[in-house]
C-alpha cells in the first residue's frame, strides 16, 4: 500500500491504537482497561486527529518519502510559535 492509498481516518485511527497500546501496555490494551477505543475518543479529539494525520499524509506524499521543508502547519514549527 502506497501513502497515497491511506487515508486519514485509517491513519488517525491507527495511530490512536498504538499511542493507547504504548501509554497503557499491550495487555490493558488487549482487555480494553486504561485507555478509550476510537469510538469513546471525543469527536473533537478523532477529528483533530484525523485533520494531523491528513496533513502528515500531505507532507509525506510531497516530499516522496523524504523529510519535507518547513510549512506553516508542521508540528515543529508550532513549538517556538507557541501555537
Amino acid at each position: 500500500m502506497s501513502i497515497q492509498e491511506v487515508s486519514a481516518e485509517e491513519l488517525a485511527k491507527l495511530f490512536h491504537l498504538y499511542h493507547q497500546a504504548l501509554a497503557h501496555g499491550l495487555d490493558d490494551r488487549a482487555t480494553g482497561e486504561n485507555g478509550m477505543s476510537w469510538e469513546q475518543t471525543p469527536e473533537n479529539e478523532r477529528r483533530r486527529m484525523v485533520s494531523a494525520a491528513r496533513l502528515a499524509l500531505i507532507d509525506l506524499a510531497a516530499a516522496g518519502g523524504e523529510k519535507a521543508p518547513n510549512r506553516p502547519h508542521q508540528a515543529n514549527s508550532w513549538g517556538s510559535t507557541g501555537k
